[in-house]
């Protein structure tokens, strides 16, 4: 059986196949032009097919005798990451599975820029992945032709991370406890060089409270999961990721068509291992250190109890008004901890809030910071790179509804504004005023498009590589 985490589409060649197709890239600004140069049965296909160079069309050329002679795709002015993906997916569903099996594709990339190439390459294999562990695929994925000028290692990371993160999140939780998304972070860690740590058992109930609180109530035990990798000199960034396996709601149970997907409640932990694994496969020249608390929030005779009050790693009391709030009360072990090393960012990745959902959608996560001049850079990368993220004021005057009467802190207003209470309680978790980003992501594809299929999904994941990559990278 393939490996659900680690197995990536093998949609590339690097020899050609007795069929091979050239994937020719038209735009709307070059379609006019481009037109007049083809001949009349091409041209006759065009205004049949109503192609008109829009990212996302596709054109299947056909000679006189039928054979295919051209594929045509439309591009965005500078090629989307998700363009090409439509194409591939386009021939996926027109083609045969015996005419896929022996023809290859290849892009031409005359007058196309280093970047456009390897994005058109990207989308492409994102369009092929398929979740078939349990279920056998009988479709054939379209075999792309590496084309010159392709960054194939930068093709592979993407694809690789992206890919992982949507195995992680959509394995069912039967088969993604805390101990399996523990053997892929091990498998993450080993690949590339990196240490990894984990702390469980009696030194997890010490050093972890909240985390140990939250998982004892399954027999499936709680655990915090460390990576570290690269050089000392280079500046240190943590990334914390929320790594609820299953999460029922515990006592305040959740209704059953809200609990639906709760595997996915671990996709924070999904996304920081895909940033992990771009920052290391590229090499970034950062000291990175990667926090998952890992735990599955169950029902029984030790969940911990509404009205249950707690001390945290930092010293602060908590009430927990609500127990099915505890991703927020995992995070704080996990802030503390990675401020006291006092690092240049920290960024945490977390399926937190419905309010995120509800005022942004799926596809914008939310997110916050305390300062105000990484949240621009953060914003505007974001949308460069087709990966968009929306900046939440973190309302200090809202932090009274987060107090409690019989503790420092509760962890579930009763009031509407959950997003904004939640991330002020986290930030109440971090040692001094480091600088701080929390991405409230949704982690799921509902519907299914080109380049993201239904199921796990990354949302913000590449927003937040290319922001590092910018400071600190190349």
């Amino acid at each position: 059986m393939p490996d659900p985490i680690f197995d990536t589409p093998k949609c590339f060649l690097t020899q050609k196949r007795g069929n091979h197709i050239p994937v020719i890239t038209v735009s709307e600004k070059t379609h006019a032009a481009w037109l007049k140069t083809q001949p009349a049965h091409i041209k006759k296909q065009t205004k049949d097919s109503g192609f008109g160079g829009k990212g996302g069309q596709t054109l299947i050329a056909r000679n006189a005798k039928g054979g295919i002679e051209k594929v045509f795709a439309g591009v965005s002015h500078s090629i989307s990451v998700y363009d090409l993906a439509s194409t591939a997916q386009a021939l996926a569903q027109s083609l045969s599975k015996e005419t896929l099996k022996t023809t290859s594709f290849e892009i031409k990339t005359t007058g196309l820029k280093k970047d456009a190439i390897t994005n058109a390459h990207i989308g492409w294999a994102w369009a092929c992945y398929k979740f078939d562990v349990y279920k056998e695929s009988k479709g054939e994925t379209p075999k792309l032709l590496w084309a010159k000028g392709t960054d194939k290692k930068r093709t592979n990371a993407f694809v690789q991370s992206v890919c992982m993160l949507r195995s992680l999140v959509n394995t069912p939780a039967n088969d993604m406890g805390p101990e399996e998304l523990e053997k892929a972070a091990r498998k993450l860690a080993t690949t590339h060089k990196a240490t990894i740590k984990i702390v469980k058992g009696k030194e997890l109930e010490t050093g972890f409270p909240m985390v140990f609180a939250v998982g004892d109530s399954s027999p499936r035990r709680p655990r915090l999961i460390d990576i570290k990798w690269g050089k000392t000199k280079d500046p240190k960034i943590t990334i914390i990721g929320k790594g609820v396996c299953f999460d029922t709601g515990g006592l305040d149970l959740k209704p059953s068509q809200h609990m639906r997907l709760m595997k996915k409640d671990m996709g924070g932990a999904a996304h920081a291992l895909g940033v992990a694994k771009l920052v290391m496969a590229l090499n970034l020249p950062i000291r990175l250190r990667i926090l998952i608390p890992a735990v599955e929030n169950s029902v029984s005779g030790k969940a911990f109890r509404p009205g249950d009050v707690f001390t945290s790693r930092k010293g602060i009391t908590i009430e927990n008004t609500h127990t099915d709030a505890e991703g927020r009360l995992i995070l704080t072990d996990a802030l503390t901890l990675a401020s006291e090393e006092k690092p240049d960012l920290i960024i945490d990745f977390c399926t937190l809030t419905g309010s995120a959902r509800a005022a942004l959608g799926p596809d914008v996560p939310a997110f916050f910071s305390n300062n105000n001049k990484l949240a621009k850079t953060l914003q505007d990368i974001a949308m460069k790179t087709e990966d968009p993220l929306w900046e939440m004021p973190l309302w200090q005057p809202y932090r009274k509804h987060i107090e409690s009467s019989v503790a420092d802190l509760h962890n579930s207003a009763s009031i509407p504004g959950d997003l904004i209470y939640s991330a002020l309680f986290l930030e109440s978790f971090l040692i001094g005023k480091p600088n701080w980003m929390h991405l409230d992501v949704f982690s799921w594809e509902s519907f299914g498009r080109p380049g993201r299929p239904k199921g796990g999904c990354d949302t913000g994941m590449r927003a937040v590589f290319a922001f590092l990559e910018g400071r600190y990278g190349r």
